[in-house]
């Protein structure tokens, strides 16, 4: 399979820390490219997010795979000259440093793609560029907040986090779609280009819904929690046994089915209040009720197996450790210095199968080869 990576023979420079910018040439390693990360001596500081794989961060594990590691100061001027050398012969120029860093030295999109036509550029930021935002920096929770996307997630009583980095994982979802555009672009027109994608352009595009039900009707979607603002019954309910089974009724079929099979009162379906989504909506305290009071005498077994005879949309609140042994759950290994380390698979199976990934990269492992490799005439070549 190794054979047939369709991004082989393409070479990636990565001035990238955190997980914007690693999602995305992650997915490009997974795909061939070769991806050459910089850091600093010190290395990327997601490195020191936690311990949590055999010693290493949960998150460097996740998205460096298959990537080179060589320490550079960009602020150097030989460091710089070798980083040029690279770029002579690179396709794809990734960076999301702080608003401006990457530009001051000597790295910014003008100057790279004026000097390399061939070069694609990819600028990460957290608001884009041109506005008052522009030079702020952003994490991920602080993206979430000022994209409203916070403030239609948790429960009634107050905002609440996604409880992954989503805005950062969307930005490096669109950055990898548009480099393989760009790719595509550059096959007919023999030119790069250059890209700008931000997290705060990532999360919006996702409050789309939202913020056009806003603006059409003037009503905020209200937070929840497990539940659905417009749809009834659409949440979670405790089983006999503790645990959360999240049910999801579309349509009038469904609900007569579900009362008939799981409620066991079929004549429920078209009494007053429960006869349409819209009425069941405006009665949600008492549907919820009704059908909380049947789910909880049934344990977990029990209500999967009379939901699903029901033909019913449900699925289980799980924990983590319900998760590590979820029988759709796909595993990956990965090679790092402190052994194998078995992360999620990437998402999409090509021909049926799952893509081997490349081994998570220590400090610098890569530095003094490719310094002899990409040396400019006349440069000491020196090692890390």
């Amino acid at each position: 399979m190794s054979q047939t990576l369709p991004l082989r023979g393409l070479t990636v420079l990565a001035l990238e820390q955190a997980v914007a910018a690693p999602y995305c040439t992650a997915r490009l390693a997974d795909a061939g490219a070769r991806v050459i990360k910089i850091e600093r001596p010190e290395g990327d500081f997601a490195r020191g997010y936690d311990d949590a794989v055999n010693g290493l961060a949960s998150y460097f594990v996740w998205l460096n795979r298959g990537k080179e590691s060589f320490v550079a100061d960009i602020k150097d001027p030989e460091d710089a000259r070798l980083l040029h050398a690279v770029l002579a012969r690179a396709d794809v120029f990734v960076q999301n440093l702080a608003p401006g860093a990457a530009a001051r030295a000597g790295f910014g999109a003008a100057d790279l793609r004026a000097r390399y036509p061939r070069l694609i550029t990819v600028d990460i930021s957290g608001y884009g560029t041109g506005h008052a935002y522009s030079a702020m920096k952003a994490y991920d929770l602080l993206v979430q907040a000022e994209s409203g996307l916070a403030g239609i997630t948790g429960h009634p009583a107050g905002p609440g986090r996604v409880g992954v980095s989503v805005c950062d994982v969307a930005c490096g979802m669109d950055a990898h779609a548009a480099v393989l555009e760009a790719l595509i672009a550059r096959g007919i027109s023999g030119q790069g280009c250059a890209l700008d994608v931000s997290l705060f352009g990532a999360a919006a595009d996702w409050m789309t819904v939202p913020l056009l039900y806003f603006e059409g009707t003037g009503r905020v979607p209200q937070r929840v929690g497990l539940a659905h603002p417009s749809i009834c019954p659409y949440g979670a309910f405790p089983t006999a046994d503790d645990s959360l089974v999240l049910i999801s009724i579309q349509n009038e079929r469904e609900w007569a089915r579900f009362c008939a099979s799981v409620l066991e009162d079929p004549d429920l379906a078209t009494a007053e209040g429960y006869a349409s989504n819209t009425a069941r909506v405006a009665n949600r305290d008492a549907v919820d009720l009704r059908v909380g009071a049947a789910l909880v005498r049934l344990s977990r077994d029990a209500a999967a197996a009379r939901l699903k005879a029901a033909g019913t949309a449900y699925g289980f609140v799980n924990t983590l450790a319900d998760l590590a042994a979820h029988p759709a759950l796909v595993r990956s290994v990965v090679e790092t210095q402190a052994g194998p380390a078995r992360i999620v698979a990437p998402p999409v199976l090509i021909d049926g199968q799952v893509r081997a990934l490349g081994p998570v990269p220590e400090i610098g492992q890569h530095t003094a080869r490719i310094r002899a490799e990409f040396a400019p005439p006349g440069s000491s070549g020196r090692n890390a």
